[in-house]
């Protein structure tokens, strides 16, 4: 049911809702991601209990995200993206009180980690309908041409909770390290609120068409892969710049931590110019994801060469440039490539795929790392290189034939 009528009208109502919910998700995100490391000390557990906690939540993403885009495809975007965002909503509550619980009472370790992987691997199963419908409601509202602008708006503001996230640390951790974190619930609450007043409401679906898995279709092969690598690469970054800052850039550890963080925001704040630029381009998306990958590498390859915080924080914000044109243009490219009846199917295929991306990342970013401390960043900028001379060939393959899509 795509409509121009959005496109013509500023900026329509139900976008602006998908908006507010993807900054306070980032943002509540964030802010444990911030806190986790404090806080599972304080709890007694290991840093390998919190990477347990953290690789449940991407399980769990990537194996309903493609179910729960099925489901909206049969059942309706709004009644699954109201459940799904308040079971996120009520996940993080519980993550939340657990962490409290367990740090005012004597919790024993084993029931603090048993409740910390519950609680990670419910958001993480929850959160993966969320993007999905999102991506999908898109689709149905926004003529081809302009979904791009309208997914980097929303990735936008999922770039600006990256950024007022870890400030809001800055600010309220300094009291209580718990205090970010109901924060972040209270605004889960509220967002889920604005999308009940906010959503469209769903469309009598007929049963013509039965929901199909689309993890192999050939039309979306592009976007899966390249959807992979770039949160592929954007994992290997997060697992190694800390260690980066203390071997390469010679920092002792509370000053390889400021490096790390201010390289981080960097990516947050370039995140947001980047998709702020595409919302007024034209270009096809296969044409971004061609220039987005190109911009990627240029930045991964020059933080192999960092030699301060400045030159690291630069590399990476030119890498967050490039990638912050990669995914919008992967969901429209997706979205563009298949029948209306699918778009959820699609949405949360890509979502999986980006998903496999944050699980393989670490893993193979911290071996090759063992290798050299450049390692990880030339691979992924090898891999982007590839990937942007693919998608500029095909793009000049459907030029030529009058295919531009």
């Amino acid at each position: 049911m795509t409509s121009d009528n959005p496109t013509s009208a500023g900026t329509p109502r139900f976008l602006k809702a998908l908006m507010f919910e993807s900054f306070v998700a980032s943002l509540a995100l964030m802010s444990f991601v911030s806190v986790a490391g404090p806080i599972t000390k304080a709890m007694g557990l290991a840093p390998w209990q919190l990477g347990v906690a953290m690789t449940a939540s991407g399980i769990g993403w990537v194996l309903t995200a493609p179910a729960w885009g099925r489901l909206s495809d049969a059942r309706g975007r709004r009644g699954i993206l109201l459940f799904s965002f308040a079971g996120f909503a009520l996940s993080f509550i519980l993550l939340t009180l657990h962490i409290d619980a367990a740090l005012r009472f004597a919790m024993s370790s084993m029931l603090a980690f048993a409740g910390l992987v519950f609680c990670r691997a419910a958001a993480g199963t929850l959160y993966a309908a969320v993007p999905t419908s999102n991506s999908a409601l898109v689709a149905d509202h926004f003529a081809r041409e302009r979904r791009v602008g309208a997914m980097a708006s929303i990735g936008a503001a999922n770039a600006t909770g990256m950024v007022v996230g870890p400030g809001l640390i800055g600010v309220l951790g300094v009291l209580d390290l718990r205090l970010p974190l109901y924060v972040g619930a209270l605004l889960a609450v509220i967002a889920w609120v604005v999308l009940w007043r906010a959503l469209p409401p769903d469309v009598p679906r007929t049963a013509t068409h039965k929901p199909q898995s689309l993890a192999w279709d050939r039309r979306i092969r592009t976007p899966i892969v390249i959807g992979f690598i770039a949160m592929f690469g954007v994992a290997v970054a997060q697992i190694t710049v800390g260690f980066l800052a203390i071997d390469q850039l010679k920092l002792d550890a509370a000053a390889a931590t400021r490096a790390a963080s201010i390289a981080l925001a960097a990516v947050g704040i370039s995140l947001v110019a980047a998709q702020l630029v595409l919302r007024k381009l034209t270009l096809t998306p296969l044409r971004l994801l061609g220039i987005g990958c190109a911009i990627g590498g240029v930045g991964f390859a020059s933080a192999a060469f960092a030699t301060s915080t400045v030159l690291l924080a630069t590399s990476f914000a030119i890498a967050a440039f490039g990638l912050g044109w990669v995914f919008p243009s992967v969901s429209a490219f997706a979205a563009n490539a298949v029948e209306p009846h699918e778009q959820g199917a699609v949405a949360g295929t890509i979502a999986s795929a980006q998903g496999l991306g944050t699980i393989f990342g670490p893993l193979v970013g911290s071996a090759v790392y063992a290798v050299s401390p450049m390692a990880p960043y030339w691979m992924v900028s090898a891999i982007l290189f590839v990937a942007a001379a693919m998608s500029l060939g095909r793009q000049g393959v459907r030029t030529r034939t009058g295919e531009n899509r």
